[in-house]
């Protein structure tokens, strides 16, 4: 009497989170094929279904198993003629439902513990206000020289990394850079007019052709930087947060005393909020354009 051997279609799967603690059953499945939509959503454009598997790492023949469910539920389309794979009209209600439930600030601020602990100095979120960049969030790093900042502070475009970033990633075209063209010449005029006593601000721009090297060069950077520009003995950095529509949604600072803050651009806090501003952007759904050679 013979025996029949099945092979399930979905098999639970569990893995190991830390030594004592496994995660929940899971469907392989669904994990397996969700690679394909992965794929597809980090390709520039719709696919042939060899390359599709190449970049899910399956085979052709097993990908197009999934594709036709894919299909089926609207998830995944198929062009008659090209025969190119790509996102369908399920997929892009999903996007458009989760990124109406975002808030940029509540995430910023769940992965400030973390990047506290990575910097070992103060951080905050910055915003653009009615009057320009504005602090909403703040932590202060324990063992650090306070800084006189306060919640709801408006930090100047020229001489604060928080302003800096603004003027150079929101000012670049349209709108923006209307509202922000103005504020850099009205910042400018105060500066000169600072009293020459006490001690002198360095890294501050005089002219419009300093001001546009300094955000050019913030640019190229990818975020701000200051040292001895907003308060003297104060260094800083400041990584722009995208969000899907490539607006500026947010800015991540850090920021302390130069004697114990690394204000080299290719130091470790400067690589911290920046790597950690990049992922908070991917996860509000930017996808950065793809740089000329």
């Amino acid at each position: 009497m013979s025996t029949a051997q099945h092979t399930p279609l979905a098999s639970p799967v569990v893995t190991q989170v830390g030594e004592d603690e496994p995660q929940r059953a899971g469907i392989q499945s669904v994990e397996v094929g969700f690679e394909l939509l992965n794929a597809l959503s980090e390709a520039p454009g719709a696919l042939m279904l060899r390359d599709l598997a190449a970049a899910a790492g399956m085979s052709a023949a097993k990908a197009h198993r999934y594709l036709v469910s894919f299909q089926r539920m609207g998830l995944v389309v198929q062009d008659p003629v090209s025969t190119r794979y790509d996102l369908g009209p399920a997929a892009l209600r999903l996007g458009l439902a989760s990124l109406s439930r975002i808030d940029a600030v509540k995430l910023a601020r769940e992965r400030m513990d973390l990047l506290i602990a990575e910097t070992g100095h103060t951080l905050a979120i910055a915003v653009w206000g009615n009057q320009g960049p504005t602090m909403v969030h703040w932590i202060e790093a324990p063992q650090t020289v306070p800084v006189t900042l306060r919640l709801g502070d408006v930090m100047p475009l020229l001489t604060s990394a928080t302003g800096r970033c603004f003027a150079a990633f929101m000012g670049c075209e349209g709108r923006d850079a209307q509202r922000i063209g103005p504020m850099v010449r009205d910042e400018l005029a105060r500066l000169k007019k600072l009293p020459r006593s006490g001690l002198p601000l360095v890294d501050v721009p005089h002219n419009l052709q300093e001001v546009q090297a300094l955000l050019d060069e913030t640019r190229r950077q990818g975020l701000a930087r200051v040292v001895h520009s907003l308060l003297p003995g104060v260094g800083g950095f400041c990584a722009p947060v995208f969000d899907a529509q490539g607006r500026l949604a947010l800015g991540l600072v850090v920021l302390g005393s130069v004697a114990t803050l690394d204000t080299e651009w290719s130091g470790a806090p400067a690589h911290a909020v920046l790597r950690s501003a990049r992922q908070l952007s991917a996860d509000l759904g930017h996808r950065p354009l793809a740089r000329s050679p």
